[in-house]
């Protein structure tokens, strides 16, 4: 249930997020969150998708503050149905591959049990991610 998108920075991974998150919006019936680190797609996203900039909650770094925080985001809304993670390093606020890994393990299993569709745009090479990630993308 998690889909990994790899790409350098510039490669159109947003764009793409955009137009998955957006087409999400129209074709699904419960709740879909976007999580990015920043204000740069509030006038791109639909505003039927809730929004959330990671930046203005005072989590620590790391993936375990993320994970935690999707957790209660979906305590709040049982309805969620499919989450998008726009540059998990920079929302994680960790570059270290191992800890995106497990991170990417941790919301798979918890996607699974509460049936949750997880879509993260990573800024690698793809050799890089492969390594670690190659069951997700």
């Amino acid at each position: 249930m998690v889909k990994v998108i790899i790409g350098k920075k510039g490669s159109g991974k947003t764009k793409m997020l955009i137009d998955m998150v957006n087409h999400a919006v129209e074709a699904d019936h419960g709740s879909i969150v976007c999580i990015e680190a920043g204000r740069s797609l509030t006038y791109d996203i639909k505003y039927e998708a809730r929004l959330i900039d990671i930046c203005e909650y005072p989590l620590a770094p790391g993936a375990d503050s993320l994970f935690a925080f999707i957790c209660a985001v979906y305590a709040q809304n049982f309805d969620v149905t499919h989450i998008f993670i726009d540059s998990l390093q920079k929302a994680a606020r960790t570059d270290d591959m191992a800890e995106l890994e497990r991170f990417v393990k941790q919301i798979d299993a918890f996607g699974e049990e509460h049936n949750i569709q997880f879509t993260v745009m990573l800024s690698c090479e793809k050799d890089e991610a492969e390594a670690h990630l190659a069951k997700y993308l």
